[in-house]
């Protein structure tokens, strides 16, 4: 009989247990999705009290839901890669036996659509451009991560701009204003470095398979100083977007944050590969200060 750690019934002749899928899942991923609704909620100006439970449900569906759903989505036509940069992984492993990596990619996108649907037509509509974004993110034959340019470009936008958007948008209930789309697509761009630095770790697999990653194409050296310039310049602008709508506290504590990272990004640069992970859990720290700052600023009511 399965214990209380397994599913029941067999795939593959094999027990399916909740701790592959969890791991399948990725919760230490959940995070940027997550705080980005969190920062688009604040930015609407909405009162916490009035809308906590729409708030709640969308954190749950930016991070365990659609966010999840993309992990599973990307690891399952990653197998093959996975083999050789991460063989521990549920799937290469074995401990996700035949296709039930793909059953989960597709449940937890049908779960999603779900959820989406119940934060009303805007989180409804982008529910489904996130759950589109993820899957041509990964599958054949567009499968935008095949070139690191425009598959980071695809992941910023969908784990940090879309967020935002949606949480600004359900809570406000209509399009957000100019200014809170125009800062959140800044910090998606962003993005696009931080996930340049998550390419290290996978440079060999990457390269066998050809997925054309920007450490493959260009090389570690070069490769993280695109991450850093694509880090550092959307922030940049922010700040002078925030000093140019009189909001002069947020902007000097945006550019304290970044002065931070570039004296982060000096000790990157010696070492990209090595470094990498390093740099993930201080730089990235203070990127995601920055934007909960300028989310504070937004919710002002700039003029």
């Amino acid at each position: 009989m399965p214990s209380g750690t397994e599913i029941a019934g067999r795939v593959g002749g094999q027990r399916l247990q909740p701790s592959a899928v969890l791991e399948l899942l990725k919760p230490v991923t959940w995070f940027p999705p997550m705080w980005a609704f969190a920062c688009g909620a604040v930015a609407s100006g909405a009162a916490f009290l009035d809308v906590y439970p729409l708030i709640a449900l969308g954190i749950l569906l930016a991070g365990p839901m659609v966010c999840g759903m993309s992990q599973a989505v990307n690891d399952w036509f990653d197998r093959h890669v996975d083999a050789i940069n991460e063989p521990q992984r549920p799937i290469p492993s074995g401990r996700m036996p035949g296709r039930s990596g793909l059953y989960v990619a597709i449940g937890w996108t049908i779960a999603s659509l779900l959820v989406g649907a119940a934060l009303g037509p805007w989180g409804f509509a982008a529910t489904v451009l996130a759950v589109v974004m993820a899957w041509i993110y990964s599958a054949p034959p567009l499968r935008l991560k095949q070139n690191g340019w425009r598959g980071n470009l695809a992941c910023g936008m969908s784990y940090e701009t879309l967020p935002w958007i949606t949480a600004t948008a359900v809570l406000s209930g209509g399009a957000p204003d100019a200014k809170v789309v125009v800062v959140a697509v800044l910090y998606g761009l962003g993005a696009h470095g931080i996930m340049t630095l998550n390419d290290f770790k996978s440079i060999e697999g990457d390269t066998r398979f050809g997925l054309r990653s920007l450490p493959v194409i260009l090389g570690a050296e070069r490769a993280a100083k695109v991450a850093c310039l694509f880090m550092a310049a959307p922030q940049a602008v922010v700040v002078a977007l925030l000093l140019a709508c009189g909001a002069p506290l947020q902007a000097a504590m945006v550019a304290g944050v970044l002065v931070a990272q570039g004296l982060l990004m000096r000790k990157l640069l010696r070492d990209p590969r090595g470094l990498a992970p390093w740099y993930n859990g201080t730089g990235i720290t203070l990127y995601v200060s920055g934007m909960m700052v300028s989310a504070v600023a937004l919710s002002g009511g700039l003029p």
